[in-house]
């Protein structure tokens, strides 16, 4: 049996952003697979991608946001991050059944992590929406430590301050290329849905085996 689950933030407690530009890919004259690439970047790569440098703490949200609006502009689109970001706000149903299902895991006594590609303007945010203390032993945050998934140096932060192996653990997320980066060093993914409780079922046969 595993001992230990690595969560991913947004996408896991929060829905996916991804959906979120896919469905506003149209009324910027894209296709999904080019408004992602144009937000975000080749997202399960590492790169200069204005994004990746928020998410890695090298530049400003602001200084992201102006220097995706040039990078829309020289496609002849205009794309404010910010403004797409705000459609995740609605009320959501699943984070609570999220929430339980952590809890239940360290009332088990399975050890927990939290490891998220973030920007530091969204810290105090993300903070608010579930009890993060009681949830997480060991908080990795890309904007902090200056490294974001998929870089395997952030997967081993989080094991090395937990004190485990990569064969004791479970990885939470829900981008592909995320779960393939954290398998490489021998982590079990699990990968979050569009029915993201039901990824709690599929943890659990994770844990088991």
């Amino acid at each position: 049996m595993r001992s230990t689950v690595l969560f991913d933030f947004g996408g896991v407690f929060t829905p996916s952003p991804f959906p979120v530009i896919s469905d506003a890919a149209p009324e910027l004259g894209l296709t999904p697979e080019a408004a992602i690439k144009l937000c975000f970047g080749v997202y399960d790569e590492d790169g200069d991608h204005p994004w990746h440098r928020l998410e890695r703490g090298e530049i400003s949200l602001e200084q992201a946001r102006t220097e995706l609006a040039d990078l829309a502009r020289a496609q002849e689109v205009e794309v404010d991050m910010l403004a797409l970001f705000g459609r995740m706000g609605k009320p959501d149903p699943d984070r609570e059944t999220m929430v339980e299902g952590v809890r239940r895991l360290r009332e088990r006594g399975i050890r927990t992590a939290r490891i998220t590609n973030n920007c530091a303007e969204f810290v105090d945010g993300w903070r608010k929406m579930i009890p993060v203390d009681e949830l997480f032993e060991v908080i990795i945050d890309s904007s902090a430590v200056g490294v974001r998934k998929p870089d395997p140096r952030i997967f081993q932060m989080a094991l090395d301050k937990l004190g485990v192996t990569a064969q004791d653990s479970v990885f939470v997320d829900d981008h592909p290329g995320n779960i393939r980066a954290a398998e490489k060093l021998g982590i079990t993914g699990v990968l979050v849905g569009p029915d993201r409780p039901q990824s709690l079922t599929e943890l659990d046969d994770a844990l088991a085996e």
